[in-house]
């Protein structure tokens, strides 16, 4: 008889099976991001959850706590309580940014770069999109700004709130986030005061006028060269004074 070849023995990977509470973590997950779950819609009771899902209780505590952690649920004790829907929002982006920023200890350059680099675009869109009640936030920022006087850390909140307010101007909900996060972070990060004399801080305001008047005036392209004029012109500034390489 003539010799058959050898079959290959078939060969399988090692396979990861996902914990249990990780798979019902994922199903609810997906349910509050596709819109099925509601902003504060209430969960079924933990003893139903059982019921329905046929994991343990304690398989079902620890997918409500992932999700908890994740700022999708939030966790009401005693009675009236349970586990409601909260759809993550702008502060849950600039948390998680400035998490991050923290964690990784990312470079103040990096963020200045960062800065540079979306900005202008928020001042763009604000030129664009800014209703009356914006123009009104913003002209109420400035104020408090050169109202501050000698008051530096007043001075730096009123400036954080105005940039914020550009971004927020924009409309665009990634943005505002991000630029939210950058704000506090550089302003936390930085020694401010240390070259934040009247001359800088008149600078300041003259920069915040004109890029104010280009988003209330509607011309796109001056508030994105001004806002680039004055976040670069910063950023080279705060260098000068302030050594420091990361958060």
């Amino acid at each position: 008889m003539p010799h058959s070849e050898q079959q290959p023995v078939p060969r399988f990977e090692t396979l990861t099976v996902p914990k249990a509470s990780d798979v019902l973590a994922a199903e609810v997950r997906e349910r509050i991001l596709s819109g099925e779950f509601r902003e504060g819609t209430a969960l079924p009771p933990e003893r139903q959850l059982v019921e329905q899902t046929g994991l343990s209780r304690a398989t079902v505590r620890e997918a409500l706590r992932i999700l908890e952690v994740e700022g999708l649920l939030e966790i009401k004790p005693g009675r009236g309580g349970g586990a409601f829907v909260h759809r993550p929002g702008r502060e849950s982006l600039a948390h998680t940014v400035q998490l991050v920023i923290r964690g990784q200890r990312i470079r103040l350059e990096a963020l200045h770069e960062t800065r540079e680099a979306i900005e202008p675009a928020c001042a763009a869109l604000a030129a664009r999109r800014r209703t009356d009640r914006d123009l009104e936030e913003l002209d109420a920022e400035h104020a408090e700004l050169v109202g501050a006087g000698e008051d530096i850390q007043r001075f730096l909140r009123a400036n954080v709130r105005w940039h914020t307010a550009v971004a927020r101007a924009g409309g665009n909900e990634l943005l505002i986030g991000f630029m939210s996060a950058l704000s506090r972070s550089i302003h936390a990060a930085t020694n401010l005061e240390a070259f934040m004399d009247a001359g800088v801080r008149e600078l300041t305001a003259r920069a915040h006028a004109k890029i104010t008047d280009a988003i209330r005036d509607g011309d796109e392209a001056a508030a994105a060269l001004r806002m680039t004029r004055h976040v670069c012109g910063f950023a080279r500034a705060a260098a000068e004074v302030d050594h420091r390489r990361s958060v």
